[in-house]
């Protein structure tokens, strides 16, 4: 799901909440989900957690490479056990 598609099936209470979840505001929602501003990856990570992956890292930023972050935590975990 795109942030935007996202942000339109939630009301003002539910979009005010989820903004805040991620530490930022409706307003920058916004301007990242019309393409004016790109979100930081830590905010790409918060929105994919808040929105149960609704929106995913790789809808939010598809410029950085998230496969080789996603492989690298899972063989980081194989390798510690």
């Amino acid at each position: 799901m795109k942030l935007i598609e996202l942000m339109r099936s939630l009301d003002a209470v539910l979009l005010d909440a989820l903004a805040k979840r991620c530490d930022t505001s409706v307003g920058q929602l916004k301007q990242i989900a019309h393409g004016f501003r790109r979100a930081n990856p830590a905010l790409a990570i918060k929105l994919e957690r808040e929105s149960e992956r609704a929106v995913t890292c790789e809808e939010v930023r598809p410029d950085i490479d998230w496969a080789y972050l996603r492989n690298s935590s899972v063989s980081s975990e194989q390798s510690a056990a």
